[in-house]
């Protein structure tokens, strides 16, 4: 689920897209760094995630591929920087599908109050709620409970600090946001992260979870200089799109 920096001097977030990274593949061109996940098809909710760095024209792979869960219910086509596809489902809030396409991965966040991660780093507090409910003018950002009120954020289900308000659980104990819905569309899904896994088996609300260890390698990694993108797609599709979207060979 993303983090949208939409009120005014609330956090310094990643940019806002503009509309003109919908015009065409080469949206990502600037990207050195690639996070791929694939799939077995739009169901599954497990899959394959492998690392990138491109050198020139070419990406080379960065270590081996690791394990991760996805939505409960498969994945869906989102709102990121690849351009719009009609065919196969679009993902919208509740379907307990993660959002597939190609995206900017935003800032990274934990339970610490830093991170040796290059990436900008939010350390959470209990007062800090991703908001989820449909309709709410915060829709799909990320909000302090103390600086908007408890009326602002009344039915959202995604307090930050989960192991404050769920009795420890570690999920979002180091994670990064994937920024999808960045616009903040009505319906069209909110709060996409990455985050630590429950199980290897347990399917996410939407997002993309992972083992402890693959978590801390990616923020080690990760460098914002080199704009780094995150993929998501099933098998079919990303054999289907490689070559147009300039996507590495698995």
């Amino acid at each position: 689920m993303a983090f949208l920096p939409r009120l005014a001097g609330l956090l310094a977030f990643s940019a806002t897209l503009s509309a003109s990274a919908f015009d065409a593949p080469n949206a990502w061109s600037s990207a050195r760094q690639m996070i791929v996940v694939t799939t077995a098809d739009w169901d599954a909710k497990q899959g394959e995630m492998r690392t990138y760095a491109r050198e020139g024209d070419t990406w080379k792979p960065v270590g081996k591929a690791s394990p991760v869960v996805i939505g409960k219910t498969g994945s869906a086509w989102g709102m990121g920087i690849s351009p719009p596809q009609a065919d196969g489902p679009q993902k919208h809030e509740g379907d307990g599908r993660s959002p597939a396409g190609v995206f900017r991965i935003g800032t990274a966040f934990g339970y610490a109050e830093t991170n040796p991660t290059a990436l900008p780093y939010k350390g959470l507090t209990a007062s800090d709620y991703c908001v989820d409910v449909d309709g709410s003018p915060l829709y799909n950002q990320l909000v302090d409970e103390k600086k908007v009120g408890e009326k602002a954020i009344a039915g959202a289900t995604e307090p930050m600090r989960r192991d404050l308000h769920f009795q420890g659980d570690h999920a979002y104990r180091i994670g990064f946001v994937i920024e999808h819905n960045v616009q903040g569309k009505q319906g069209g899904g909110s709060c996409i992260f990455a985050h630590l896994w429950r199980t290897p088996t347990t399917g996410t609300a939407g997002c993309t979870a992972m083992a402890d260890n693959t978590m801390e390698r990616l923020l080690a990694w990760l460098d914002p200089s080199k704009k780094p993108v995150f993929v998501l797609l099933p098998k079919a599709e990303y054999a289907r799109l490689r070559s147009e979207w300039n996507l590495p060979a698995l």
